[in-house]
């Protein structure tokens, strides 16, 4: 609790991260639900990846992970600074940072690639978007980006659960939520909604923790 005590702490700017965290959630919501699904190998998933819902989707994304790793160093504070603490701020830099790249070749290069597709009339095209998808190095880097994020808050929770400054259970589903972000990304369109509200919540539920704590502080 050494932030609430401490000289110079900006308690606006610690709401403002909690206001951050729960917008992350809903952006998070907002992804899988906005998203479109269909057979992306016919000019009918052409013409989904085309849309403009495509590209507010994966934005959503985005921004929903850069607002997490924010979200991240302001714990770190109002935690105590902790070994666990500081361990969840770079594994989830690190993670974000490795990432976007990948979610701004799906957004940009996903969409430009389908827009050839239907200007073209020629699904054969889309097969250069899983030739992205899957190139090695792009997928290593994705993938070990979201275990990263995974790592960070599995670590974050850890930590609040020591730390006793937050309510302790109020990390558990953003750890629970993270981890299962890759598995996500195999299931049926309902269930990747379904885990996208997880994440809203997980995100929702830590920053009310967040909000309390800095509220008391005042």
């Amino acid at each position: 609790m050494a932030l609430l005590t401490s000289p110079g702490t900006d308690i606006r700017g610690a709401r403002a991260a909690a206001i951050g965290l729960g917008l992350a959630g809903v952006l998070f919501a907002v992804y899988p639900a906005t998203r479109p699904y269909s057979d992306e190998s016919t000019l009918d998933g052409a013409a989904a990846m085309a849309s403009p819902a495509w590209i507010v989707a994966h934005l959503a994304a985005v921004v929903g992970f850069v607002l997490v790793s924010l979200g991240l160093l302001a714990l770190r504070l109002a935690i105590g600074g902790t070994g666990l603490a500081r361990a969840s701020v770079i594994s989830g830099l690190v993670g974000v940072g490795l990432t976007l790249p990948y979610y701004g070749a799906e957004v940009f290069g996903g969409n430009a690639i389908a827009a050839r597709a239907l200007a073209d009339n020629n699904p054969a095209l889309m097969s250069a978007v899983d030739a992205m998808r899957f190139n090695p190095a792009a997928a290593v880097l994705f993938a070990g980006g979201l275990l990263l994020i995974a790592v960070a808050a599995i670590l974050v929770a850890a930590a609040i659960w020591r730390s006793g400054a937050l309510p302790r259970s109020s990390g558990v589903l953003f750890a629970v939520a993270f981890a299962l972000f890759i598995p996500q990304f195999y299931a049926s369109p309902a269930l990747r909604i379904a885990h996208g509200v997880l994440v809203a919540v997980g995100c929702l539920w830590l920053a009310t923790g967040l909000w309390q704590v800095r509220r008391t502080a005042s």
